[in-house]
């Protein structure tokens, strides 16, 4: 397992400070505020730690508020909304500085036999066949303003093995492209067995490239290289099938909308087998700097 993986992961183990109260840090991103796919993945952490074991994450839908404080605690505040024999719904409220910067209300399931179809996996190549975010990001480093930002974007990326299928919009700047984008990922190092983690993983990568379809429609290279700003808004995801983090996962990504300085990416997560897990929809400011 790499450090970075570890460093993750520790990130990831909140704190409990009180039966449904939980705490934790923040650690750095590619711009000075609190990375969304973290606080997500935490407030998930925090739900989930107040569910039984037999009972599976099967939605969330979420909220950022405000700008999270990297260098300042988060605390996460669990309400207990309901407990089915079935289904078990929870609330999360992040809070920083006395205001809250993050709303999550998380689903979760005990399994049950039912219909089953899924769309089927678009084609993608193998993931080894693509070169790692190590071998991609210095190809692109005349299109940073910034000499470090190389090197910020591959400490971000070193816990998860992110590889796009294409170039990534800073790689097409000023050429208009159709709205799709994908990309393989998987974690630097094998995790537990714990579903739980899994789907927190997965939820913390899901906020790395989604609204990157947006940008490639308008040919604008994104937030490192500056010729747009923007932040999550809202986030939802379902999870559909079981899955490991651990192991390559297609991440496949459209835009069918922008207005209003607003970008919408939705997107389908399969397993390297074809099985869909996982339903991702996101909106997020995208605006043109003045």
């Amino acid at each position: 397992m790499s450090t970075a993986l570890d460093s993750l992961l520790d990130l990831l183990d909140l704190e409990r400070i009180e039966q449904d109260i939980f705490r934790g840090t923040s650690r750095s991103a590619v711009v000075p505020r609190v990375f969304g796919g973290q606080v997500a993945a935490q407030a998930l952490v925090a739900a989930g730690r107040t569910v039984p074991a037999n009972k599976a994450a099967h939605s969330l839908h979420a909220y950022f508020l405000r700008m999270g404080d990297p260098g300042a605690p988060i605390v996460y505040t669990v309400d207990r909304i309901r407990d089915g024999r079935s289904f078990t719904t929870r609330r999360v409220v992040a809070v920083q500085h006395g205001q809250p910067i993050f709303h999550l209300s998380a689903s979760f399931q005990t399994y049950e036999d039912g219909l089953e179809h899924q769309a089927d996996m678009p084609p993608a190549p193998d993931p080894e066949t693509l070169p790692t975010a190590a071998e991609m990001l210095p190809r692109y480093a005349d299109r940073f303003s910034d000499p470090g930002m190389v090197d910020r974007l591959i400490e971000a990326r070193a816990a998860v093995d992110l590889r796009y299928v294409d170039a990534p919009p800073f790689g097409t700047v000023g050429e208009p492209r159709e709205p799709r984008s994908q990309v393989w990922f998987r974690t630097n190092g094998k995790l537990a067995d714990d579903p739980l983690l899994h789907v927190c993983m997965a939820t913390y990568v899901s906020d790395m490239t989604l609204l990157d379809s947006v940008l490639l429609a308008h040919g604008r290279g994104g937030w490192a290289v500056g010729d747009v700003v923007g932040a999550s808004l809202d986030h939802a995801m379902w999870f559909h099938r079981p899955f490991r983090a651990d192991e390559w996962l297609l991440y496949d990504q459209e835009s069918p909308s922008a207005s209003g300085g607003r970008g919408l990416g939705q997107a389908r997560i399969y397993t390297q087998d074809g099985r869909l897990a996982i339903t991702v929809i996101q909106e997020g400011v995208v605006r043109v700097p003045r």
